[in-house]
C-alpha cells in the first residue's frame, strides 16, 4: 500500500473460494491481507467483501436452497452502524454467495436472504454485500450479459429491478457518496 491512499476491491463472477483455480484470485487473497494490515482505507464490494471475509477467517459459501440474491433487498442496519446506513433501505445485489464473520468483525447491517450485508474491521476497512457503486448502464450490461443468472431462484426480473431503481437508485448514490466520503478520511 505504499503510495496508495485507499483501496476498494470490487464484484466479479468469480468465487472467493477460486483460489485453486484461479490464480489471480489467490494473488489478490493475499494482497487483501496485507493492505488490511496498512491500516489504510480499505473497501471490499461484494466479491471485495466476501474476500476480505474470507482473509480474515470467515467462510464463504453458495446459499444453501441455491438462491441468488439479484436485484433490490432490504437493509437493516445494527446498532453498531450509527448513522452509516441513513435514508438506505433498499440496495443492489447481484451474487450467490454470502459469507460468516468471524472474530473481530463489527457487522453494520444484515439482510433476510444472506444474513451478513455490511461489516467493519478496526477503523478503516469495510466489506459491503451491495453494489452501493452501481449505476443504470452496469445494471443493465449485468442483466443482458448474465441473463441465465435472472432465472436462479430468488433473482428479481428486469421489470421489477427497472421499478425498484426508481424507488431506491436516488437514495443509493446519496448514500454512496455520504459513505466514502466519510471512508476515505476514517483515521488509521
Amino acid at each position: 500500500m505504499a503510495g496508495v491512499d485507499a483501496a476498494i476491491v470490487f464484484g466479479g463472477p468469480m468465487s472467493a473460494n477460486d483460489d485453486a483455480t484461479l490464480s489471480f484470485i489467490k494473488t489478490e487473497l493475499d494482497w487483501i491481507g496485507g493492505a488490511v494490515a496498512s491500516g489504510k482505507p480499505f473497501l471490499g464490494i461484494c466479491l471485495g467483501a466476501q474476500m476480505l471475509a474470507r482473509v480474515l477467517g470467515g467462510r464463504v459459501f453458495l446459499h444453501p436452497e441455491g438462491k441468488a440474491e439479484i436485484g433490490y433487498f432490504p437493509l437493516r442496519p445494527t446498532a453498531a452502524a450509527g448513522d452509516l446506513f441513513a435514508g438506505l433501505d433498499h440496495v443492489y445485489h447481484w451474487h450467490r454467495e454470502g459469507f460468516d464473520l468471524p472474530g473481530g468483525t463489527e457487522v453494520l447491517a444484515t439482510g433476510d436472504m444472506f444474513t451478513n450485508q455490511a461489516y467493519r474491521v478496526g477503523r478503516a476497512a469495510y466489506g459491503i454485500q451491495f453494489h452501493g457503486e452501481v449505476t443504470n448502464a452496469m445494471r443493465d450490461r449485468w442483466m443482458h450479459r448474465a441473463a441465465h443468472r435472472l432465472t436462479m431462484p430468488g433473482a428479481q426480473k428486469p421489470p421489477e429491478q427497472i421499478a425498484k431503481q426508481r424507488l431506491h437508485d436516488q437514495k443509493m448514490e446519496s448514500w454512496a457518496e455520504r459513505f466514502l466520503a466519510r471512508w476515505v478520511t476514517a483515521p488509521e
